[in-house]
């Protein structure tokens, strides 16, 4: 019997909300849960699966390479659990993968789940994150032509750098893999201004110079010039010049939307 507290006293609660949690208790779990006097069980079957489906159509879409490699039967059970014993925070049906990801992340299910598809999963999630972002792929005040060396590079502000142990790009059909390679892997994840979203993998110099850039103080000259220091590089030119081809490729790409005038200030790095 469901009880609420009130004024330190455990009180029973109204019986239509006995019958509420027992009704809502059932469909996330028929297995373990009772179902509910008076309702037969053909009728209660359409609301199991109506509701269960709906929520794993969702996660089925955003999941497509984590669902092939864990398999249909591991990956049915792994959405049952979710359903049973996650409550969501956010009434919005876009961000039950969000939901999912940090069950995943938090050690929320009981299921073995290997460590590479927790990886997976959010790098799967990372491109609906940012196709359903409200942020713009634009940079006011940023002329798309400019000077990347002399003035501040714009960053797509529709954008992630993600960082994983192990090659989750590699996985699933297209790359062939069950597992992902255990190395460091730096990805720099946006939605270009065609609106298509994007994953380039970047070695540690140029995640550090988007890293760098990302704030929007530094000048591309200022950016090169700390990274060459922090490297103790005998020639600080040639990091110059192969940065200069970095930023370049970039914003072919629809990383760096142009760059901005230096400040006043500019920092030089």
């Amino acid at each position: 019997m469901g009880c609420s507290l009130r004024r330190g006293r455990a009180v029973p609660l109204p019986e239509f909300q006995q019958y509420q949690y027992a009704f809502t208790g059932h469909i996330r779990d028929p297995q373990k849960r009772t179902r509910p006097a008076g309702v037969q069980a053909r009728r209660m079957n359409v609301y199991n699966e109506l509701l269960f489906n709906n929520l794993r159509g969702f996660l089925d879409a955003c999941f497509p390479v984590s669902r092939e490699l864990l398999g249909e039967t591991k990956w049915t059970r792994l959405m049952r659990e979710f359903f049973a014993v996650h409550r969501c925070q956010s009434p919005l049906f876009r961000q039950i993968p969000e939901e999912f990801v940090r069950w995943l992340a938090t050690g929320g299910s009981a299921l073995a789940v290997p460590e590479h598809l927790r990886h997976l999963v959010h790098y799967e999630w990372v491109e609906l994150a940012l196709d359903v972002s409200p942020r713009e792929a634009s940079a006011p005040g940023a002329d798309p032509s400019g000077d990347l060396l002399a003035g501040r590079p714009a960053v797509n502000p529709v954008s992630m750098l993600l960082e994983y142990p192990c090659a989750v790009h590699r996985l699933g059909a297209a790359g062939h893999r069950r597992r992902a390679p255990p190395e460091h892997t730096i990805i720099f994840a946006f939605r270009d201004p065609s609106d298509a979203v994007r994953f380039i993998v970047l070695n540690p110099v140029s995640a550090r110079l988007v890293a760098l850039l990302e704030p929007g103080r530094l000048t591309g000259l200022g950016a090169l010039r700390r990274i060459a220091r922090e490297l103790q590089h005998p020639d600080p030119a040639i990091v110059i010049e192969g940065g200069r081809a970095i930023l370049e490729d970039l914003r072919a790409q629809g990383a760096l939307l142009g760059a901005r005038p230096p400040a006043r200030k500019a920092a030089a790095g």
